[in-house]
């Protein structure tokens, strides 16, 4: 990664997504301050499963993939990170190793906050910890949510969920149709849960029934009522 100068945090547009939005700002000078910014170019690794944390990392833009190798070998993916969002956390508050890896899906800025300073950060500031809280708890939820959809919907099901949902984080492009994300099929295979093979099938499915269409590693959606049906399917 090469260091780069970007905005500082308090006219960072990302920041208005992150869980730094209640800081002063004076915490904003500080939180400054105390971090880095590099540039992470596409499929360069930004922390590795089994390393110790140095810190938290914040994406101030771009598109990262958070995964963990299975027993057999198979990588799953367990979060689709983008602006305004953190990683590390549960690694530094656990005094543990990392249980995951992190990728860059394209260029992407990343901030770093030293461990040290930041735990102090959110030990002065109760408002920062009760963020850093919810956001356990809405990836205990998730996770909780991907053990069932696993092992009791069929994979079409899960693949619309999964396609809605990276449509609600990324957004769309310009057309308002088309996922903001250049995404490769074994990559949506491992968010899913299963082969790149069966997913590819999956896709050319939906699209021959003009649900969607595929163009390279893009995804445009074209009848929203209809894949929401398969998503809701019981």
């Amino acid at each position: 990664m090469s260091e780069l100068n970007v905005p500082i945090c308090a006219l960072c547009k990302a920041g208005l997504k992150s869980i730094f939005t209640e800081l002063s700002s004076a915490e904003l000078i500080q939180l400054n301050q105390m971090k880095t910014c590099q540039l992470l170019k596409k499929g360069k690794v930004l922390f590795s499963e089994g390393t110790y944390p140095r810190g938290l990392y914040c994406v101030q833009s771009g598109k990262i993939k958070v995964s963990q190798i299975g027993m057999d070998g198979k990588e799953q993916i367990v979060h689709m990170v983008h602006n305004g969002d953190i990683m590390g956390y549960r690694a530094i508050f656990g005094a543990d190793k990392y249980s995951c890896s992190a990728m860059a899906l394209e260029d992407s800025i990343i901030c770093f906050l030293p461990k040290e300073p930041f735990y102090k950060m959110v030990e002065n500031n109760s408002k920062l910890a009760l963020k850093i809280a919810h956001i356990l708890s809405d990836e205990l939820k998730e996770a909780e949510r991907k053990i069932t959809s696993t092992a009791q919907q069929p994979v079409i099901q899960r693949l619309a969920q999964n396609l809605l949902i990276l449509q609600e984080h990324y957004g769309v492009e310009a057309d308002g149709a088309t996922i903001n994300l250049q995404i490769k099929r074994e990559d949506l295979a491992n968010l899913v849960g299963t082969t790149r093979e069966t997913v590819t099938r999956i896709l050319y499915e939906l699209q021959h029934q003009a649900i969607i269409e595929l163009s390279s590693k893009k995804i445009k959606i074209l009848q929203l009522d209809k894949l929401k049906k398969h998503a809701h399917k019981l």
